[in-house]
């Protein structure tokens, strides 16, 4: 017996919910679809951009590239990549200078923007739940603990920065079965780069995250560090671009695409 797909209306109910304000962490939401972290350059940094990717695949694996100018995506064909993300970042020279929940105003100031849809480690998390591996920041209510490594990415033209990691607890006996069940979708960051010892990644403490929230880490459990998708926006601070919109840290796209057409 084929396995039962997910239902499409609800990917469009949370992007309509978002386009109506909404603004809300997307972890555990539609789950079963494809989430995507965003960033959109203007145009004369896009080949920058993508051979930065090219380079880094495995922090910044391109699931969709837009024409210039255009806010549509084959990824979710209806929806409107500046309004249906809950929150938004917009970078004047790297530096953060607004986070909305409409970006149509920001995008209308460089009609030629590109933007970069890459994978979300949130989409292998329902398969990780579905196998009986909670996962942390779900279950409390919170945002994904992301923290910024002291390990360089391989520089691309303009660009240059360091990884992003995001982490969840696993309790040791099932590490090797989380690592397996996320290698399953290397497009959207596949397996963790880092298992244990945060100190090796330059991390000096789990409780104090850069980007979202901490969650708790019990007695038995091992810190699992997956590559993350907010690693571009180290590199627009990095390397100081003069305008770019991002998703903020967790508030992902929400795609049509079910999580399983990534799997290999």
């Amino acid at each position: 017996m084929s396995a039962r797909l997910p239902d499409p209306a609800s990917a469009r109910a949370a992007r309509l919910s978002y386009r109506d304000g909404l603004a809300v962490p997307t972890a555990g939401v539609a789950p079963g679809f494809t989430q995507c972290n965003l960033i959109a350059l203007p145009k004369d940094w896009a080949w920058d951009f993508l051979l930065y990717a090219q380079r880094n695949p495995k922090p910044c694996p391109v699931l969709d590239v837009t024409d210039p100018g255009s806010h549509r995506t084959a990824l979710a064909p209806e929806a409107d990549l500046r309004r249906d993300l809950p929150r938004y970042r917009v970078w004047r020279d790297g530096v953060l200078a607004e986070e909305v929940s409409d970006a149509r105003a920001a995008w209308a100031e460089h009609p030629d923007l590109v933007t970069f849809l890459i994978g979300c480690s949130f989409t292998f998390e329902t398969p990780l739940q579905q196998a009986g591996i909670e996962v942390r920041h779900i279950a409390q209510g919170c945002n994904v603990p992301m923290y910024l490594t002291a390990r360089d990415c391989r520089p691309a033209g303009r660009l240059h920065g360091r990884l992003v990691v995001s982490m969840r607890p696993i309790p040791a006996a099932r590490v090797a079965e989380a690592v397996m069940i996320s290698g399953r979708t290397p497009a959207v960051h596949g397996a963790p780069v880092h298992i244990g010892a945060p100190e090796a990644l330059g991390i000096a403490d789990l409780s104090r995250p850069d980007f979202g929230d901490p969650v708790d880490l019990r007695d038995g459990e091992v810190p699992v560090f997956w590559a993350c998708g907010v690693t571009p926006q180290a590199a627009v601070m990095a390397s100081k671009p003069p305008f770019a919109i991002t998703h903020a840290p967790g508030y992902m796209f929400i795609t049509d695409v079910p999580d399983t057409h990534w799997q290999v």
